[in-house]
């Protein structure tokens, strides 16, 4: 839009000098060539002409041009009624992972690899063990436990990292953090030398442990600790998610729910015959991993070795 006049703001300096801002359009610009000199800016030029030629009589003061004062006008902010909303204090759980989140988030170097297990080979398993054995054990148990064979093969990522002395530790011991939803919040539960632990046992304790918890009768040595943590959201409906560290552990794995996909067949590299689309259960796992325990490559073992045990859940029972 042109503007067809000057729009000026004047604002004083301690110089004297005024300070013009004009906003200025083609028809403004050619009024402000034509117009006359303004006294401000005469004033000067003629007290140093006077000045010059003669010394004795002092120079006139130049008079300073003041702004005039600009008028804003008040905000005007919107409020939601008291009657429409309600305000909860913070537990004292609540108070706790807020401070200890925010202090990870903006602290601990976080970086994340994900990778895609498929589930088939879990859920025949189940089923066998279920109808033959009557034994019932839930994919987050066979999770948990390739995790701890996975960190025994990769011990560096089962590791915490202390900031007062800026040193890293590695630990024999597997003890994995579940991560439980409790009406007062999310707690971590430990499941101590998990690899040591077979899968009834991993379920058995898991079951024990996230029902006190619930219940609010954890002792503070089983939630206080833990090597390594895992924080399965797949029985809410989450394909994928982002874990946030929790310190000073160097890592966290983000376990998302199973799909059903259709994938692509093998291709036999000598033969060249390819394998038929089929349909397959894969889950997404992401690790969250704190750069200075763990490198990339360090991660990529881990996540590697998991799938493993994972894709072959036999393995584990060894």
């Amino acid at each position: 839009m042109v503007l067809s006049t000057a729009v000026r703001l004047a604002a004083s300096r301690p110089s004297g000098r005024a300070s013009l801002i004009n906003f200025l359009g083609k028809d403004g610009w050619a009024a402000r060539l034509s117009a006359p000199v303004p006294a401000a800016a005469a004033a000067p030029a003629a007290a140093a002409t006077a000045t010059a030629s003669s010394t004795a009589a002092p120079a006139a003061p130049v008079p300073q041009q003041v702004a005039s004062p600009i008028t804003v006008a008040p905000e005007t902010v919107t409020t939601v009624p008291p009657s429409m909303y309600e305000d909860t204090a913070a537990s004292n759980m609540r108070k706790i992972i807020s401070r200890r989140l925010t202090e990870s988030k903006a602290t601990v170097p976080h970086f994340y690899t994900s990778i895609e297990i498929p589930l088939d080979s879990i859920l025949s398993l189940r089923k066998v063990l279920a109808k033959e054995f009557d034994t019932k054990v839930s994919v987050n148990d066979f999770i948990i436990k390739a995790s701890a064979m996975a960190l025994r093969d990769v011990p560096e990522v089962n590791g915490t990292f202390d900031a007062k002395t800026q040193s890293q530790r590695t630990f024999e011991s597997v003890d994995i953090s579940v991560a439980v939803a409790t009406p007062t919040g999310l707690i971590t539960p430990i499941v101590p030398s998990t690899q040591g632990l077979s899968l009834t046992d991993i379920s058995a304790k898991v079951k024990d442990l996230a029902t006190r918890a619930r219940d609010n009768k954890l002792a503070p040595e089983e939630f206080q600790g833990g090597t390594f943590t895992i924080s399965n959201l797949g029985m809410f409906g989450i394909s994928e998610f982002s874990a946030v560290i929790n310190p000073p552990q160097g890592a966290i794995l983000a376990v998302g729910g199973g799909e059903r996909k259709i994938v692509p067949g093998n291709v036999n590299v000598e033969t060249g015959e390819k394998e038929k689309p089929k349909i397959q259960t894969t889950m997404t796992a992401r690790l969250s991993a704190d750069r200075r325990v763990v490198d990339e490559a360090t991660a990529a073992l881990f996540m590697g070795a998991l799938k493993e045990y994972m894709n072959q859940p036999k393995l584990m029972m060894l």
